[in-house]
């Protein structure tokens, strides 16, 4: 995305989602920083890189490590991005793409 597009919404992302960009929502939206309605629509870079130092300031406190977060966001980790899995499965995702140049 550059300095002058806009963010489409997680909701309208190619992959269902399963992009970095959408990644940084989901994180915020476990992290509380972002309601799990806010899709991030019409955002442009500067917001969402706001929003990544945001995340990644939570991740930090837990060493970027699920197996750190407390039961409760951890829990909600599970719940956020076990859904979006679905979704974008349903969508065509496979997540291969992103392993192709590690076989």
């Amino acid at each position: 995305m550059s300095k002058t597009q806009t963010y489409v919404g997680i909701e309208n992302e190619i992959n269902g989602g399963m992009t970095a960009i959408g990644k940084i929502i989901r994180d915020a939206w476990v992290f509380g920083l972002l309601s799990e309605s806010e899709t991030c629509m019409g955002w442009n870079a500067a917001m969402v890189e706001v929003l990544l130092d945001k995340v990644n300031r939570e991740w930090d406190k837990y060493g970027c490590l699920v197996s750190n977060l407390p039961a409760e966001l951890f829990e909600r980790h599970r719940r956020i991005h076990d859904i979006a899995f679905i979704k974008a499965q349903a969508a065509g995702w496979s997540g291969a793409f992103e392993v192709e140049d590690e076989i």
